[in-house]
């Protein structure tokens, strides 16, 4: 008996000896560095944590984009043409179209259409701090100028997708999105100068909705036009309608650099979702569409001058307001405006329940708040100044004189997202985003004021 047990002893003893030493060595090699050494020449795995832009492209800028593109990749692009935070969702979005249909996005620079038309066009990258961006994603992201020479002359030829057409049932004139690159030459260096030929979508990428607001397309319905079925099925119904410009050639879409003439309109279950807590564009880009460093550092600079802080103090935390008055008067309609849009007193409603949440959530006692608006009337900003607040006095600072007409835009935005608390304006995009920043990168605390009739943010 005794050495039977002392045999089952030695048994179990062995077994689990070399039950550890294989547990061991399978775990060793599995967190044992790989030994290879990536080839430049390989195509990249979009999951790569190496994010260089030459990685992607043949080499330096070239005069003709096909040139630099490489045979072993897939692209995606397309362009903007509104505002400029709504052509910040739109570079979200089809960074998103990118990630779901495993294509390198190419970014263009954005244009100043509600800026100032003499403003030159801005660089993505200057403002969205690209290399946190693809660190966070899993992907690298090009810009145009890194693959064609923004000098050159040379009209390429592309086949596009327009989406534009197909969802906008207001238009009396079905066409693609133009995004005004097609006339104006000012901005033509921005689309790389590039002659294109469009085919209208299937009828079927547009977003069933419960929204009475149809004008949405599904990102799943374009993501399947980057892959070989779907594109050859839509192909045989929906030929090439829009000759190119200039060339007058017929091309159908490109399929080594897929292309859409406008990406604003997308969501994956419900229009303008970007407002809604599970976008998926927003959890998984747009959140991660951090500012640059420097312009970080310009944005803070101008906040603590705002709020006199001095010069060796941190900056305190702070809540913002933004305030959209502008071209949302157009949609008072009836409605006299200081009955449409919320007085101040509302707005300082919201602003103290943001305070008192920031107090019982966080142990935050905030008192310095700062308004951005594009109100225009003096007496407005007297009683702003009345109740305590500050804003920054953009022609004192010169900022426009020093960095340029982009830069009160891009300032306003980055003092929003860096509030520990923000107050904004229903249905503004710019409010949207900075609510959405505050609750992500801070877990602030954010109120959206509601607006268009007597009463409209009574709760």
């Amino acid at each position: 008996m005794f050495l039977a047990k002392g045999r089952k002893q030695s048994l179990r003893t062995i077994c689990a000896a070399l039950t550890g030493a294989f547990l061991l060595g399978f775990v060793t090699l599995l967190l044992k560095p790989s030994s290879y050494t990536l080839d430049i020449q390989d195509a990249p795995s979009t999951h790569s944590t190496i994010f260089n832009s030459q990685l992607y492209v043949q080499g330096p800028p070239t005069q003709r984009f096909r040139d630099n593109l490489r045979n072993d990749t897939k692209y995606i692009t397309s362009w903007a043409s509104a505002g400029w935070t709504n052509d910040v969702i739109t570079y979200g979005n089809l960074i998103y179209l990118a990630l779901i249909t495993d294509r390198i996005p190419i970014i263009p620079k954005f244009l100043s259409h509600h800026i100032d038309p003499s403003a030159p066009p801005f660089v993505f990258g200057e403002i969205i701090d690209i290399p946190r961006l693809s660190q966070s994603i899993g992907i690298h992201l090009l810009q145009w100028h890194e693959v064609k020479d923004p000098e050159s002359q040379v009209l390429d030829d592309l086949g596009c997708w327009t989406v534009w057409e197909t969802v906008q049932h207001h238009i009396e004139i079905p066409e693609p999105r133009k995004n005004n690159f097609e006339h104006l030459s000012s901005v033509i260096k921005c689309m790389t100068i590039t002659d294109i030929s469009w085919t209208r979508t299937p009828a079927w990428v547009e977003l069933t909705s419960l929204s009475k607001q149809h004008n949405h397309a599904s990102f799943w319905s374009l993501a399947s036009l980057a892959f070989p079925e779907a594109r050859s099925n839509s192909l045989a119904l929906s030929p090439t309608n829009h000759l190119s410009l200039q060339h007058k050639v017929s091309l159908p879409p490109d399929d080594h650099l897929l292309c859409f003439d406008f990406l604003y309109y997308i969501s994956a279950h419900h229009t303008w979702e970007w407002e809604l807590d599970y976008s998926p564009a927003w959890r998984f880009v747009g959140q991660h569409m951090r500012w640059t460093a420097n312009m970080e550092t310009l944005a803070d600079a101008h906040a603590r001058r705002a709020m006199n802080v001095p010069v060796n103090d941190p900056t305190p935390p702070y809540i913002t307001i933004h305030i959209r008055h502008g071209d949302f008067r157009e949609q008072c309609e009836e409605v006299p405006v200081d009955q449409c849009f919320a007085s101040l007193p509302v707005i300082a409603r919201r602003v103290s329940e943001v305070q008192e949440e920031l107090r019982t959530r966080k142990g935050i006692q905030v008192t310095h708040i700062i308004m951005t608006s594009d109100e225009s009337d003096p007496e407005w900003w007297s009683e702003v100044r009345a109740l305590g607040w500050t804003w920054v006095d953009y022609a004192a600072e010169r900022t426009e004189e020093i960095y340029g007409k982009w830069h009160p835009v891009f300032i306003d935005a980055i003092i929003q997202s860096n509030g520990v608390g923000f107050v904004g304006t229903r249905g503004s995009t710019m409010s949207t985003l900075a609510s959405r920043r505050v609750e992500s990168w801070h877990g602030g605390a954010t109120r959206l004021i509601s607006w268009g009739s007597p009463g409209a943010d009574d709760h």
